[in-house]
Parts: structure tokens; sequence; C-alpha cells
């Protein structure tokens, strides 16, 4: 069951462990540091969620996602697929990236999905989600999740990375970043 917590645990380590695999590069890649990943993953505009069902089939959906406060954030309904399985296993894969062969990096951030209830933060985060995706998509706080309009909630999730990886495609290379 995905933890109902009014603050997400403690913040990773701001400078993960980096590592460069030379088995899946070029020997002429370098590691991509953190903090360049970081501002892909705040650029991005559509990450894809990977989550797992009860019954262990994995389930993949594009939305919206928003690199705040060390961790990359994303709503779903509470009745949606996406939520039915978090209830059942929270562990996550989101990825991003630039649907290219030859340029650009890919993302993929792998950790736990904790839900956010308390108001302050949902509040500052609903600020960044309007400041990154524009007035369209302007949610308002109420009860412990986003509300657009006279929609059904939206519970929101915090994912601090606990492993990640970039895909570099110029020149190819894979970097790991890990926070313990």
């Amino acid at each position: 069951m995905s933890k109902d917590s009014s603050h997400p645990p403690e913040h990773p380590p701001k400078v993960p462990r980096t590592e460069l695999d030379p088995r899946y590069g070029d020997p002429a890649a370098e590691p991509l540091p953190w903090p360049r990943a970081v501002e892909l993953l705040a650029g991005a505009e559509v990450f894809w969620l990977t989550t797992v069902r009860p019954e262990g089939r994995p389930h993949v959906t594009p939305l919206l996602a928003v690199w705040w406060d060390g961790a990359l954030y994303f709503c779903t309904g509470a009745d949606e697929r996406k939520a039915r399985n978090l209830a059942h296993c929270p562990e996550v894969v989101l990825t991003t990236g630039t649907n290219t062969l030859r340029a650009g990096c890919d993302l993929v951030v792998e950790g736990t999905a904790v839900r956010v209830a308390d108001e302050g933060r949902l509040t500052a985060l609903a600020e960044a989600w309007e400041a990154k995706y524009g007035p369209d998509w302007h949610v308002d706080v109420r009860e412990g999740a986003f509300v657009v309009g006279g929609s059904h909630p939206a519970l929101v999730f915090a994912v601090f990375p606990r492993t990640a990886f970039g895909f570099a495609k110029d020149p190819y290379g894979q970097t790991r970043w890990r926070f313990s």
C-alpha cells in the first residue's frame, strides 16, 4: 500500500553516487552530471509512469510531472488504474526523453510513490504545476488533493529517486545515479 504522508520522506543526498557503465556506450562518453539530469527532468513535459498491477503485470501511461524540491510529482484520480496499482505496490518508474536515436538524453527514475496530502505542500506544488504547464493546468487544493473545477480529486504522489539512469546519445553513454 502506498504511504499516505503529509510530509514525504527525507530528501536524498543532493549529489548521488554517479557511475558511467562502459559496457553501454562510446569510449568517449563521460558521465552525465546529476545537475544536468535535474535540468532535463525539470524541463520535460511528458513522462511515462510504470506501475505494477495487483496480479503482477506492468501498466504504463503518459502523464504530466513536475520536478520540485528533490522529487518528481504526479497526480491521478483515486479510481484510476494508476492509483489502484499504487495502493497495491508503490514502486514505480518514471521515464522521459527525446524519443530520438542520435540526439538528446533519455532519463529513467526509479523510486517509491508516496502520497502527498499536506495542504501547504500541495498549494506550493500547484503553483509549480501552473508555472510549468501554464494556466490551462491550474489546480486548486482541497482536502489533501488537487481539484480542477468540479472534477473528482486527483491524488498527488512524490517520487524521490532511489536510482536513476541517463542514456546520452551523442556520444552514447549510460550514467547511473544511486541515492542512499
